[in-house]
């Protein structure tokens, strides 16, 4: 095996007591100057005898005498604390590796475990941030069935930290049967605020945030999909979606029928990444711009609240005797009703007027 060339080396202060690293002038000097090779040769017999371990993907050596916890920052070695028993919840960044607290590096690298949505994923974070915890993946498909070995950890006087993929567990991210389980045990739980999706896209919207409702994804069916924003388009706060890039255009051409096209609406797409944007405008706006550029990347939608407004009953009939034309009458009723506002019982008996 050959060290990438150059290799950058973490000297922690420890090393120095070790005996292992020479000294000039009182400071500890690199183990592998890059010319050397019989030095290249020395410091790998270090890592198989155990001295240290080896970073490939980042070119670093990192000792391995002292068996406290640790991650790294900037070529900086930082301890980790050890941590009380319990679940640990803790955010992770949702683009930029940067945004992660440093009270969540000391969690990730002093737990016991780390449970992860996606190991290889997860990777990226704890492989930056030098961070060697153990890992083991626990999702959607299998979080039952670990979950009883996990909480008899934790009883046994384990700390555990659980992890999504990006942001913070729970939201729209597996973990709550978990959590539930959890405070059933009367184990501790711990959640580590930190970065979300749900926030950052709120925040930068330009769309009232005293109130809003977070509905996360919506049904993968069309119909199920309908009837979800039928029965939400009578709210008058702020409604928050997520949705793949995949069904984004068939979803806002939904929310276009079933909250009216006139309704403001805001997406972000590839949050607190390089190529970060928003679309702004009506839903009929966004239905426009979103065929002229297509979306890459989970998006966020946010909805503007139904407002109050008088509705022209002329105007709703008309559009009442154009869905009865097309659909059944249960459909148009909820359709109406969903679009103007309408009481539904209104709705409906002038349906059944239309009908004679």
């Amino acid at each position: 095996m050959d060290f990438p060339y150059p290799v950058l080396f973490i000297l922690k202060p420890v090393v120095a007591s070790m005996g292992k690293m020479p000294k000039k002038n009182g400071q500890a000097q690199p183990v592998c100057p890059r010319r050397t090779r019989a030095k290249y040769t020395s410091a790998f017999a270090m890592v198989k005898e155990g001295t240290w371990a080896f970073n490939q993907t980042k070119g670093v050596l990192v000792s391995d005498s002292d068996k406290s916890a640790s991650f790294c920052i900037s070529g900086t070695v930082f301890p980790a604390p050890p941590l009380a028993p319990g679940l640990y919840l803790v955010a992770t960044p949702i683009g930029n590796l940067g945004d992660i607290s440093l009270r969540a590096l000391q969690t990730l690298a002093a737990a016991d475990m780390v449970l992860c949505e996606d190991t290889r994923t997860s990777a990226r974070l704890l492989d930056h941030y030098l961070i060697t915890t153990k890992r083991k993946p626990f999702h959607e498909h299998n979080e039952r069935a670990r979950m009883k070995a996990v909480i008899s950890d934790i009883e046994r006087g384990a700390a555990i930290a659980l992890i999504s993929d990006a942001g913070t567990p729970l939201l729209s991210d597996p973990g709550f049967p978990l959590v539930r389980a959890a405070r059933a045990a009367g184990i501790n739980v711990f959640p580590l605020p930190g970065a979300s999706a749900l926030l950052a896209a709120l925040a930068g919207a330009g769309l009232p945030t005293d109130r809003f409702t977070f509905i996360g994804f919506l049904p993968p069916r069309s119909r199920a999909r309908e009837t979800e924003l039928q029965r939400l388009a009578s709210l008058t706060h702020t409604l928050v979606f997520y949705e793949s890039p995949r069904r984004l255009a068939a979803t806002l051409e939904q929310m276009a029928r079933s909250f009216g096209g006139t309704r403001t609406a805001s997406i972000a797409f590839e949050l607190t990444k390089r190529h970060e944007r928003f679309l702004s405008g009506s839903l009929d706006d966004l239905v426009a711009q979103l065929a002229a550029t297509p979306a890459r990347g989970e998006a966020v939608i946010l909805v503007a609240g139904a407002g109050e407004q008088v509705v022209d009953e002329k105007v709703w009939q008309s559009d009442l005797a154009e869905h009865l034309a097309r659909m059944s009458l249960r459909e148009a009723v909820e359709q109406v009703t969903s679009r103007h506002s309408l009481r539904r019982k209104q709705v409906y008996d002038a349906a059944l007027r239309l009908r004679k």
